[in-house]
């Protein structure tokens, strides 16, 4: 089957391509073209003059339509990603918080068996802890956190082949070989829910940790100890020029101002969007999976109002935040939606962009960035075809 995208503005990695066609076989871009003339034999789908970008990638999420991935089982997964999916993602890895190893487990085994699906959009697990410091423990179960434990890590590693990211604080005792460890073994080390400063984030650096958890969120900034004035975390990642960050683009964990801040200093390329959202978004769900969380002001928060506690944010959202709010250009955004993280995750040659031979996954946006179709790999996602 032969699918032809006429009629749109088309985001490439060489720019805006206006009144160009994207070309889509089975579950493939064929082509991308600045002519839009009718091929024969193709369905044409008219794009009316909207985006036509790449699918969002999403590296950092714990839930959606009501069910959150830390309950383990396939329906929950399915019941999640459909949710998203209806809002621009076409790439997922679901997101575990501080779980315990039979959690853990449970989910491995789920992901493995979508991952081994035809077309699937579940690339990988990701690992929100469980060795974080427990003074920034955030919204985790503070129970399940504990440090570094390679009698937990090194089987698991082992007898699973899903987990492609996995995410630590720097400071801890072991956290240096942990880093090591899973690097070796081709997952990405990020620093999260920490209290380290410039000599711990170097060290954990030179150990394999490229990347940052919730970028701002359950970690220092500059701060003073009686009289002497120290950088935090967040200063220590801006100084190390490779470091790649993620951002909650909600608008609410990072305010407009920083958001436009992070995109300045580490731009486009090293800067990706995230949603980590929670069981109740993408639902009319009240309630999270974590009896302790609230929702209130259009986020989750703990009970007491001591810290945020994920999202109920959708890809959407994302991108309206970043261009409405934090006035940041549309094709920037889509690019730390969908290039960006799929470079961090290491899936750029068929992930990301609009080009021949990649994934056809891809999103039409109206001029008010609403999503008004998604396809993943080819196919349009159920609930989403609203430019008919």
């Amino acid at each position: 089957m032969l699918t032809q995208i006429i009629n749109a503005r088309i985001l490439t990695p060489q720019g805006w391509l206006k009144d160009g066609s994207v070309l889509i076989r089975d579950n493939k871009i064929l082509e991308v073209t600045n002519c839009d003339l009718a091929i024969i034999g193709a369905k044409l789908i008219d794009a009316k003059g909207m985006y036509i970008v790449p699918g969002g990638v999403e590296i950092h999420v714990h839930g959606g339509g009501g069910r959150d991935f830390m309950e383990g089982t396939e329906d929950a997964f399915r019941t999640a990603i459909k949710a998203h999916m209806q809002h621009g993602t076409t790439s997922i890895f679901p997101t575990l918080s501080s779980s315990t190893i039979p959690m853990i487990r449970a989910a491995a085994e789920t992901t493995e068996k979508m991952m081994a699906e035809p077309d699937s959009p579940v690339l990988g697990l990701h690992l929100e802890g469980h060795y974080f410091n427990m003074a920034m423990a955030g919204g985790q179960i503070p129970e399940n956190i504990k440090d570094p434990d390679p009698e937990e890590y090194i089987p698991l590693l082992e007898e699973t082949h899903c987990i492609k990211r996995w995410d630590a604080a720097p400071e801890l005792p072991g956290a240096m070989q942990f880093g090591k460890y899973i690097t070796a073994k081709g997952v990405l080390a990020s620093v999260g829910h920490t209290q380290a400063e410039f000599e711990d984030i170097q060290t954990a650096y030179e150990a394999g940790y490229t990347h940052a958890t919730h970028f701002y969120n359950a970690m220092p900034g500059f701060h003073k100890r009686k009289e002497y004035k120290y950088e935090g975390t967040v200063e220590s990642i801006y100084l190390i020029d490779d470091m790649t960050v993620e951002v909650v683009a909600d608008g609410i964990h990072v305010p407009p101002t920083i958001l436009r801040l992070v995109y300045k200093i580490k731009g486009v390329e090293r800067t990706c969007l995230i949603t980590d959202a929670l069981a109740c978004a993408a639902s009319d769900s009240q309630t999270a999976f974590d009896p302790r969380v609230i929702i209130e002001d259009g986020v989750c928060k703990l009970a007491d109002r001591s810290a945020l506690a994920g999202s109920v944010a959708t890809m959407d959202r994302l991108i309206r935040t970043m261009v409405q709010k934090a006035e940041i250009p549309l094709a920037d955004v889509i690019r730390m939606i969908s290039e960006t993280p799929a470079r961090i995750m290491g899936v750029l040659d068929r992930k990301g962009t609009l080009e021949r031979g990649k994934d056809a996954d891809i999103i039409a946006l109206d001029k008010d960035l609403n999503v008004r179709a998604v396809w993943a790999m080819g196919q349009l996602v159920e609930g989403t075809n609203k430019l008919f």
